[in-house]
C-alpha cells in the first residue's frame, strides 16, 4: 500500500485518504455549494466513492495527489488539498476543496501553503498552477493568499477557467521576506 507523506500545519494534518474518511468525504462532495464550481453539481454517494477512489489512485499512478485535510483539534475530515495532473491536464495543479462547515477558518490557504512548500522544496517543481472558475471568489482569494496570480485562461471539461500560477522563484522570494 502506498503511503503519502504526512504534512502538518499549526491546525491541520495532511495525510493519505483512508477508507474511514469516506462518510465525511461523501458528505462534503454531496453538498451543492461545495461542488458548485468544480463538479458543477453535488456528487451522488456512488460518484463520491468513484471520486474518492480516483484521488487515492492518483497517488499510486503519479506518486503525488490530494491529501485528506484533517482538523487537528477534532480529527475530523475538513476537506482535501493537493496535486492533480491526470493525462491531458493543462499542467501540474494544486487544488483544494473544504467542507462548508469549515469555511471561513482559513484552512484552504493554510493547507495550500503546505502543499506549495512541498511541491517547490521537496518535489522541485518549477511552477504550480491552480485552475479556478472565474466566479469562484473564495478560491481566487485562496490562490492570491498563497502568492499565485492570473497567468491566463483555458477550458477544462467544457468550462472556462482562470489559470493562477506561481513559480519556484516567486515562492522562494516570498518565503524570504
Amino acid at each position: 500500500m502506498f503511503e503519502a507523506p504526512v504534512l502538518t500545519t499549526p491546525r491541520l494534518r495532511l495525510r493519505m485518504l483512508q477508507d474511514s474518511d469516506f462518510e465525511e468525504y461523501a458528505a462534503i462532495h454531496m453538498d451543492d455549494e461545495v461542488t458548485r464550481y468544480t463538479a458543477r453539481t453535488h456528487l451522488t454517494r456512488f460518484d463520491s466513492w468513484r471520486h474518492f477512489a480516483t484521488m487515492v489512485g492518483h497517488w499510486h499512478l503519479r506518486g503525488y495527489g490530494f491529501w485528506a485535510v484533517e482538523e487537528l483539534a477534532t480529527g475530523r475530515l475538513a476537506g482535501r488539498v493537493g496535486f492533480w495532473n491526470p493525462d491531458g491536464w493543462p499542467d501540474f495543479e494544486c487544488g483544494w476543496t473544504i467542507g462548508r462547515e469549515f469555511w471561513g477558518k482559513g484552512y484552504a490557504p493554510e493547507a495550500a501553503r503546505a502543499c506549495f512548500r512541498y511541491g517547490f522544496e521537496v518535489m522541485q517543481r518549477p511552477h504550480i498552477i491552480s485552475l479556478i472558475d472565474p466566479e469562484n471568489r473564495a478560491s481566487i482569494a485562496v490562490a492570491e493568499k498563497v502568492g499565485e496570480s492570473v497567468a491566463g485562461e483555458t477550458e477544462v471539461l467544457g468550462h472556462r477557467v482562470l489559470i493562477y500560477k506561481i513559480t519556484a522563484a516567486e515562492w522562494a522570494a516570498a518565503a524570504s521576506r
